[in-house]
């Protein structure tokens, strides 16, 4: 008698080869398990750190009190206290500072023995004010709790300085100018030449007497063209309809260009490396997302770097991303001139200069 075929082991041999060619396919591993868990851990470090203030600290400012010291124990404040009181006035008034503090003796009972004089300016951001703000209160009544019996520990005093007006607009323009430019750069560019590649039209174009270089060259002042087309509707239209800042109009505007144009060129590296290293297709978006993706999340291209715990602050720092946001911001809301760049620039172009040497030893014609 012939012995029944099994249905279920049959089934059971199809879901063993699924899954082995699943786990053998870079695409299925990276969207299905690496993308959702770098979200998770990202966000949640957002969730769990809270966002973050800085806070400058008066010079003439009485550092001994409890107040004071209940904010150095806040993770969610960064005082600084290095810097001159001429440079914390210049950081308020442009919105790099979210206050600058001062705290005195209050005098005698019954007024509370201290007053924190708390000096904002118009371009500090709403809720990052209304942020310290809590948190002070929060301190005050803490240290409430331990002293008697004066009713109150110290008591807030605000004072709002003249500054640019800080808009939402003038930090998440930027941001998606960085977004647009990386993702341009990298996806375009690696599928553009893997699929001239697999087409043999870069065959074709070796019979012709163009010369390699020069097919490089076409290929990448199209993009630039085209990207800085893409580059004047976004500044355009988050400067007439939204109110975007471009504190010295047109020059901040061609200024806001070259900086686009300048870490166009850098990213499109990313791309001939992707293009190089990718054997097929199917394997571009998972290698170019691996650049992409990590830059998208931590180069404050959606929310400022302060937020993410100190331990990967750093790594935040070494992304060119985040020096070409950096970079976009200083010129559009702080009014800063290309030639006061050099440090943003200067790790642009080692980053350009290290990804086009990686690209130039992984990078294939045929």
């Amino acid at each position: 008698m012939a012995e029944k075929y099994n249905q279920g082991r049959a089934m059971w041999s199809i879901t063993k080869a699924s899954i082995r060619a699943m786990f053998r396919s870079p695409s299925a591993i990276v969207f299905s398990l690496g993308f959702p868990l770098m979200f998770t851990m990202v966000f949640g470090f957002i969730g769990g750190g809270g966002s973050t203030v800085r806070v400058g600290v008066d010079h003439a400012s009485d550092t001994l009190n409890p107040v004071f010291q209940g904010m150095k124990l806040n993770k969610n404040i960064r005082l600084v206290t290095d810097a001159t009181q001429e440079q914390m006035e210049d950081d308020l008034s442009k919105g790099r500072l979210t206050a600058i503090l001062k705290i005195n003796t209050g005098g005698s009972a019954p007024a509370p023995p201290y007053t924190v004089h708390m000096k904002t300016s118009t371009a500090s951001a709403p809720e990052n004010v209304s942020m310290l703000i809590n948190m002070l209160n929060t301190g005050i009544n803490i240290a409430n709790d331990r002293v008697h019996p004066r009713p109150s520990v110290a008591r807030i005093v605000p004072e709002t300085v003249p500054g640019r007006v800080y808009k939402r607009i003038d930090f998440i323009l930027p941001g998606q100018l960085g977004f647009s430019l990386l993702s341009a750069a990298v996806f375009g560019t690696a599928f553009l030449f893997f699929s001239l590649r697999q087409t043999l039209v870069l065959k074709r174009f070796f019979a012709t007497p163009v010369s390699r270089m020069y097919i490089i060259l076409g290929e990448a002042i199209s993009r630039l063209l085209f990207q800085s087309f893409g580059s004047i509707i976004i500044i355009g239209v988050g400067y007439f309809f939204f109110g975007f800042t471009l504190v010295h109009g047109l020059l901040t505007f061609l200024e806001m260009l070259l900086l686009c144009l300048f870490g166009l060129i850098v990213f499109m590296g990313f791309g001939f490396v992707v293009s190089g290293i990718a054997k097929t297709e199917s394997t571009i978006p998972p290698f170019a997302n691996i650049v992409t993706l990590p830059q998208f999340l931590l180069a404050g291209t959606f929310f400022p770097i302060d937020v993410f715990p100190g331990w990967l602050q750093p790594i935040c720092k070494v992304l060119p991303l985040t020096y070409l946001n950096d970079a976009l911001r200083k010129v559009a809301f702080e009014g800063l001139h290309l030639w006061n760049l050099g440090p943003q620039l200067l790790i642009l172009t080692v980053w350009g200069i290290v990804v086009y040497t990686l690209a130039v030893k992984v990078f294939r014609w045929e």
